[in-house]
């Protein structure tokens, strides 16, 4: 990816300052997905290197995962898996806990989303401390799937959300950084 598409998606997020507490600057990706260009641009890259490879699903995690997710999977000709929040899923679910910065909640998926052996590109918006990307790849695994990487559009490696994946032998791609929380 070049710096200057790095340069243009960056401008195409809002950053809003002491949002959703003082001292933290929150990144809005609503901006970039209302842009045409900027979207379109950004869903090429998150499916890039993958593109005739065998993805069976694209998992996103609730919310912006699944706006970004359902794109790359229609990219790669991939179905698309729903990582939701307890108690939102109408199906037999799989339920996993995971840590949040101030606390822990849990997660689901139906049952039969996906089966032993499925290859699986996991989607969301932002990386932060991984406890939800962790707690989504568990799920994944306990399921039987290969996580053949975790992609996201922002990384905050301050917070180490990344290399906790990367620990965990996840392959993670992201379209740029911000430093800070």
């Amino acid at each position: 990816m070049t710096e200057r598409l790095v340069t243009d998606l960056k401008a195409a997020i809002r950053s809003i300052p002491d949002y959703p507490k003082p001292g933290v600057v929150f990144r809005d990706i609503t901006t970039l997905l209302g842009d045409a260009r900027a979207f379109r641009r950004a869903v090429d890259e998150m499916v890039q290197p993958w593109p005739g490879s065998k993805i069976d699903k694209v998992a996103g995690i609730e919310a912006r995962g699944f706006i970004l997710g359902g794109a790359v999977a229609h990219q790669l000709s991939a179905g698309f898996v729903p990582i939701r929040k307890k108690g939102k899923l109408p199906h037999a679910t799989v339920r996993v806990a995971y840590s949040l910065e101030y606390g822990i909640d849990e997660m689901e998926m139906h049952r039969d989303a996906v089966t032993p052996g499925d290859r699986v590109i996991l989607v969301d918006d932002l990386i932060a401390t991984g406890g939800t990307a962790a707690g989504a790849v568990k799920l994944l695994h306990n399921l039987g799937a290969e996580v053949v990487a975790a992609v996201f559009v922002i990384d905050l490696p301050d917070l180490g959300g990344a290399d906790k994946l990367r620990e965990l032998g996840i392959t993670v791609r992201t379209l740029m950084s911000f430093d800070g929380h």
